[in-house]
């Protein structure tokens, strides 16, 4: 009897990263000590003047439908942001306003990936690249970057990876897991190889503002404005703003026919956003101070995090951590201890109630994930279990 699941309900696969929170949860829920490292979410409250501003909305009745792109408010705001930082093209019409980042994402890739089209997308990854283009019908194809290379692929294994199937380049810099960012050079070379070969670009834009040592994000739109057209750029409120559950992600691109077809798209499948999450969300441009003091705060904390974890992390025998430049994370390198790193970060939440995320889960073997948007108390009891499990490890090989 065939199955009652269709073909795409059978091959999804469910996000590793939500698996692994939700396995912490519940030993915590157990009274289980855990240090979470696993789940990308800040641990600062969202700002009050962005609550303050959707309680406002909430009081004064916007509570019905809004326009399926946004409100024409937060759109405007958001349009005028993106001209304001060089974009070309843009207005009300290029943004739609969607349920999360990860929406923004998937609308971009069912908007242009057809049955059969290739994806190519840098490896480690972001973990719902891959499933969002299966949805669509399309073939992911990887291309692996290692931490000796500082987690970026080169312009000849791009160039190396198209073929005439391919469709879209997807792009993440700041990149999720690893904090690596491609600098305006390196990308800008990408991009042109991209659209010089007709692809689509979509870039991931999430952790725009939270970057380190210096060092500032790039859009692409921005670097290769004569390919505007061809390029999506995707961004959302959640890690900027500790807005996660609000779920609210963005979309804009010079491309009025790919604006409208992700506008139809959502129309069919959310409506839209949340209206008066929405009026939340526009406090940002509208009190550009309190949001910019609002990311201060939290940049220094993530940055002083980021610090104690990557020395802690290079301290312990048979690790070695790349030092991220951006986002939350560190994605050190666990191939010294023999063991695949599902069964690493298995036997680490089992044995030592440290939960992280394997390395398999992002494309890149040999490496594991931890989120440094928790506590300095967690980070220093969580790496002291990390070590001695560790050491165990290298015992155990040895013997």
């Amino acid at each position: 009897m065939s199955s009652v699941l269709s073909v795409w309900a059978r091959n999804i696969a469910p996000s590793p990263t939500l698996a692994v929170d939700a396995k912490a949860k519940k030993l915590a829920a157990e009274g289980k000590d855990v240090c979470g490292f696993g789940v990308g979410e800040p641990d600062f409250d969202t700002p009050q003047f962005v609550k303050d501003a959707c309680v406002k909305a909430l009081s004064e009745g916007k509570t019905k439908y809004a326009p399926t792109p946004g409100i024409p408010p937060l759109r405007k705001a958001i349009a005028e942001h993106y001209t304001a930082r060089g974009f070309a093209g843009i207005g009300e019409g290029q943004v739609v306003v969607s349920p999360g980042g990860k929406m923004s994402c998937y609308l971009a890739i069912l908007a242009t990936v057809s049955p059969g089209d290739e994806v190519i997308v840098p490896a480690p990854y972001w973990v719902s690249y891959p499933e969002m283009v299966k949805l669509a019908g399309g073939t992911t194809k990887f291309v692996l970057a290692e931490d000796t290379n500082g987690f970026k692929i080169t312009p000849e294994q791009l160039k190396s990876a198209i073929t005439p199937k391919t469709k879209l380049l997807v792009l993440n810099s700041p990149s999720n897991p690893t904090g690596a960012i491609y600098s305006p050079e390196e990308l800008k070379v990408l991009v042109e190889i991209a659209c010089q070969a007709g692809l689509l670009v979509m870039s991931d834009e999430i952790y725009e503002h939270l970057v380190y040592d210096g060092c500032k994000s790039s859009s692409p739109a921005t670097l290769c404005p004569q390919f505007a057209e061809k390029i999506i750029t995707v961004s959302g409120f959640a890690k900027t703003y500790s807005m996660t559950g609000w779920r609210l992600g963005t979309l804009v691109t010079a491309n009025k026919a790919i604006a409208k077809v992700v506008s139809d798209l959502q129309s069919q499948m959310s409506s839209n956003a949340t209206t008066f999450a929405q009026w939340g969300a526009l406090a940002v441009y509208t009190q550009p101070e309190k949001a910019a003091a609002s990311l201060a705060e939290m940049s220094v904390a993530f940055d002083r995090r980021r610090k104690a974890l990557h020395a802690k992390l290079n301290a312990i025998p048979g690790l070695s951590c790349f030092r991220s430049q951006a986002a939350f994370y560190l994605f050190p390198n666990i191939k010294a201890f023999g063991i695949p790193s599902q069964e690493f970060a298995s036997r680490l939440l089992d044995e030592e109630l440290v939960a992280v995320v394997p390395g398999s889960a992002f494309g890149a073997e040999g490496y594991i994930r931890l989120s440094y948007a928790t506590s300095d108390e967690t980070i220093d009891k969580g790496v002291e279990r990390l070590a001695r499990f560790c050491a165990k490890l290298l015992a155990e090989k040895k013997a």
